[in-house]
């Protein structure tokens, strides 16, 4: 029986693999949060990793508040770069395959077409630089890994993501003032899990980089007016283009993977 180690289970990619994986055969998940595996913290990962005999590790464990980290980067990079390290290390000593969700902030949204796995990282804020920095360092550390990359995360039913905001907006009457200016491919946390669950637990694919998203292009704008049609709330909901929309942080024009 295969054993994998997820942290950052209270997330909402950790949720949606407690969510999916009791049909998994052969297969024990042990989820674990920041309360009791921290990956900030070596010695705790130390003890967990030696206790643990995996085979995998799936890291859902990620800083995501892409305005925060850019008024204080410390954070981000803790987490997102010296966590990714740390587990990094911890699965080399232990012999353990890492599977590490990053994403499409590590571009810099000037290229007109989608991005490969070739193409080279530059990131605009300090959110995509501590994420480089961390698959820069499990790269250095462990040649088993996956680096999944995926983009415009959400899920339906967990955590704090654009999917959930703009339902819970619109139930509250607010309006919705949402930008055109960047265009990515929003990607369901399930789209992501089952790529992981049947595609790399199950078929052993090569080690590297892999971009998984759900494929289909469009701006935030469009993202907001999909959900509301899919919710039979398009009459409803008060939804406004966004001209000039300014946030803190410098934000990809372009994230869409290929």
């Amino acid at each position: 029986m295969k054993r994998i180690l997820v942290s950052g289970s209270a997330g909402q990619m950790g949720q949606t693999l407690k969510e999916l994986t009791p049909f998994v055969k052969e297969m024990f998940f042990d989820f674990r949060d920041s309360s009791d595996a921290n990956i900030t913290d070596q010695e705790t990962l130390k003890k967990i990793f030696q206790q643990g005999n995996y085979d995998y590790c799936i890291n859902c464990a990620a800083y995501t508040n892409v305005e925060q980290a850019e008024k204080t980067p410390e954070p981000a990079f803790a987490v997102n770069a010296e966590g990714a390290k740390n587990l990094a290390k911890a699965c080399k000593d232990h012999g353990v395959t890492l599977i590490h969700i990053s994403t499409d902030y590590v571009f810099d949204g000037t290229k007109e077409g989608p991005y490969t796995v070739e193409d080279a990282t530059n990131p605009i804020n300090e959110y995509g630089k501590s994420k480089l920095k961390g698959e820069q360092y499990i790269r250095q550390i462990w040649a088993n890994h996956y680096i999944i990359r995926t983009s415009w995360l959400y899920s339906k039913k967990y955590g704090h993501n654009f999917y959930r905001t703009i339902l819970k907006k619109v139930s509250e009457g607010e309006e919705l003032c949402i930008t055109d200016e960047q265009k990515g491919c929003p990607t369901n946390t399930e789209t992501l899990v089952k790529f992981i669950l049947e595609n790399i637990l199950t078929e052993n694919k090569p080690f590297g980089t892999y971009h998984v998203t759900d494929g289909k292009p469009m701006t935030w704008y469009d993202f907001a007016k999909q959900i509301l049609d899919e919710k039979g709330l398009t009459d409803k909901a008060k939804l406004v283009l966004a001209t000039n929309y300014r946030t803190f942080a410098k934000r990809p024009k372009n994230s869409i993977l290929s």
